[in-house]
C-alpha cells in the first residue's frame, strides 16, 4: 500500500484497518491512523469501532475529537462509540453522547436508537431504556430484540415476557426466542426456558448455537437428561456448528443430568479443549463423587500445559473434599498463590472449611474462619453448623447458627441441624429451646421440591401442595399402591415368607 500510495485512499485505509483490528491487532490500526493527515469520518468511524473493546477511553477521545475537525458523525460514529461507553460501563458518558445523538438529528435513526437502548441497560438504566424505546414510533427488530435482551439482562422477566408477546409476530426471529430462553435460564427458572424452547420449535424457528447453549444450561439445572439427549441429537443432525462452548455445555449438562460417562465419551472426543472445558469435566466428576478421578484429570491437564483458573480451583478442592485429602487439598490451596499468582477468593476458603470440617478438623476449620480476609458468609458458616453436626460439636453449632440468624434468619434447615446436634446428644431441652426459637421468630419448614422427567417434559411436585394439576391422580394412585402393600404384608403374616416370583 505505501509503495503504490494506496494508504492516501480513505476508504482503502479505511478498510485496512478494520481488517487490522479484526484480527487482534487494534494498536497496530491506530499507529496506521495516526500517520493519515486527511482524516474522514468513515476513516474515523473505524478507528473507533477498532479501539471500542481495547481501549474504550481513547475510542471515545477519539469520537469526541471528531466536531474540531469540522466533521459530521453519521449514522455509524455513534453506534460504534456507545460500544465504547459499554465497555467502560459510563453512563453519564452515554447521556453525552446521547445529547450530541439529538443535536445531530440522529437519535431516532433506527441502528442509533438500538445502540442507546443496549447502552443505558448496560449501564443498569433500564427504565431509560424502555423511555427512549417507547418515543420511537417505528420499530425494527433488533430494537426490540435490544429491549427485551435488557429486561432479561437484569432479571425482569415478566416485562421481558410481556414485550415479547407484544412484539408483531413475523417480527420474533431466533435472537428474540434466545434473549427470552437466556433470561429464563439466568433467572434460575430453567423450567420456563424449557418451555419457551418447545414454543420456539412449535412456531418453526430453528434455533442456532447461542439459542441452543442458552437450553442446554437449563436442562443441566434441571437434570433433564431425555430433553438434553435430544438436542445433542439435533446438534449433529442439523449439523450445527461444533463450536468449544457447546461441546462444553453437552458435558456440563450430562453430568449434572447423571451420565458421567456420557460426558467423559465427549470429553474424549473433542480435539480442541479450553480450560473451561477441563474445568467443566473435573467439576462434573468431583459432583459424582469421583474425586480420584477428578484429581487425575487436573494432572493430565497440567501435562497438557493448561494453566488452571480460580473456577478450576473450587473444582479441585471440592474434589478433595469429596475423598477426604486433607493434606493434598491444603496443597493445592497453597500452590493458588505460590505456583499460578492466583489470590484465593471466599469460595476457595470455603471449599477449604468445608474440606476441614468432612475431615472433623474442627478447629483448624474453625481457626482459618477467623483467619481469612473475609467475612464468612452463609456458606461457610453452614459448612461449619454442618461439619460440627456430624461431630457431635453442639457449641460450635450453635456458634454457627448465631451467624446464620443474621445471616439467613428465615432459612429452616439450619435450625434443624441444631436441634437434631442437641438430641442426638441427648440434650432435649436445648433440642426443644431451638424448636421454640424457630416457631417464636415465625421460620416455617420450606417443603420438599422434587423433579421427574417424562417424555421429555420436565414435572415439579411439592410436598403438600394439592394445588397440582395432577394431585387427584396422585392421590389415587398412591391409594391404590398403599392397599396393595397392606395385602402383600398380611400375604406374607399368614403363609409365612413370600415366594421370590409373588
Amino acid at each position: 500500500m505505501l509503495t503504490r500510495a494506496l494508504d492516501q485512499d480513505n476508504i482503502l485505509l479505511s478498510q485496512f484497518i478494520y481488517t487490522s483490528a479484526s484480527l487482534g491487532f487494534p494498536s497496530y490500526s491506530h499507529s496506521v491512523f495516526t500517520y493519515n493527515h486527511r482524516p474522514s469520518i468513515y476513516l474515523y468511524n473505524n478507528i473507533i469501532w477498532a479501539l471500542s473493546s481495547s481501549n474504550p477511553i481513547l475510542s471515545i477521545s477519539l469520537f469526541n475529537s471528531i466536531r474540531s475537525l469540522r466533521l459530521q458523525p453519521d449514522s455509524y460514529s455513534f453506534p460504534f462509540v456507545l460500544k465504547s461507553v459499554i465497555s467502560l460501563s459510563t453512563v453519564v458518558v452515554g447521556i453525552q453522547i446521547h445529547c450530541q445523538a439529538i443535536v445531530s438529528g440522529l437519535d431516532s435513526h433506527l441502528s442509533v436508537a438500538t445502540s442507546l437502548v443496549q447502552m443505558y441497560s448496560s449501564c443498569a438504566h433500564v427504565s431509560s431504556a424502555r423511555k427512549l424505546f417507547d418515543e420511537i414510533t417505528f420499530r425494527h427488530v433488533p430494537l426490540w430484540n435490544a429491549m427485551i435482551a435488557a429486561y432479561a439482562k437484569v432479571g425482569d422477566m415478566s416485562n421481558a415476557r410481556n414485550l415479547f408477546e407484544s412484539m408483531p409476530h413475523k417480527d420474533k426471529d431466533v435472537v428474540s426466542w434466545t434473549a427470552l430462553i437466556s433470561g429464563y435460564t439466568q433467572s434460575h427458572n430453567p423450567n420456563e426456558a424449557i418451555m419457551i424452547f418447545r414454543r420456539m420449535q412449535v412456531e418453526n424457528v430453528k434455533p442456532d448455537e447461542i439459542a441452543i447453549l442458552a437450553v442446554l444450561s437449563a436442562c443441566a439445572d434441571l437434570g433433564a437428561l431425555h430433553l438434553g439427549e435430544w438436542i445433542h441429537n439435533y446438534i449433529e443432525k442439523c449439523k450445527l456448528s461444533k463450536i468449544v462452548p457447546l461441546y462444553n455445555s453437552l458435558i456440563d449438562m450430562y453430568a449434572k443430568s447423571g451420565n458421567i460417562s456420557k460426558a467423559l465419551q465427549l470429553f474424549e472426543n473433542m480435539k480442541h479443549k479450553t480450560i473451561i472445558t477441563w474445568t467443566t469435566m473435573i467439576a462434573g466428576l468431583a459432583l459424582h463423587g469421583l474425586g480420584n478421578e477428578a484429581l487425575f484429570m487436573f494432572s493430565c491437564m497440567e501435562k497438557a500445559r493448561v494453566k488452571p483458573n480460580e473456577v478450576t480451583f473450587i473444582a479441585i478442592l471440592s474434589a478433595c473434599s469429596h475423598v477426604g485429602l486433607v493434606e493434598l487439598g491444603r496443597s493445592y490451596f497453597m500452590s493458588m498463590r505460590s505456583k499460578y499468582g492466583i489470590e484465593p477468593r471466599i469460595e476457595h476458603y470455603g471449599c477449604m472449611i468445608d474440606l476441614l470440617g468432612r475431615a472433623g478438623y474442627l478447629q483448624e476449620a474453625k481457626e482459618l474462619v477467623r483467619l481469612m480476609p473475609f467475612e464468612a458468609n452463609a456458606a461457610i458458616w453452614g459448612s461449619l453448623l454442618a461439619a460440627s453436626t456430624r461431630c457431635g460439636d453442639a457449641e460450635l453449632a450453635a456458634e454457627a447458627l448465631r451467624h446464620l440468624t443474621l445471616l439467613e434468619p428465615h432459612n429452616c434447615g439450619n435450625y434443624s441441624l441444631l436441634s437434631n446436634t442437641y438430641a442426638a446428644l441427648g440434650r432435649w431441652n436445648e433440642a426443644r429451646m431451638v424448636r421454640k426459637v424457630m416457631r417464636d421468630t415465625g421460620v416455617e419448614k420450606v417443603p420438599g421440591v422434587s423433579f421427574i422427567e417424562v417424555n421429555n417434559i420436565v414435572y415439579e411436585f411439592i410436598a403438600g401442595d394439592k394445588s397440582n394439576t395432577y394431585f387427584v391422580g396422585i392421590f389415587d394412585v398412591l391409594h391404590s399402591l398403599d392397599g396393595q402393600l397392606k395385602m402383600v404384608y398380611l400375604k406374607s403374616a399368614y403363609t409365612g415368607p413370600l415366594d421370590i416370583y409373588d
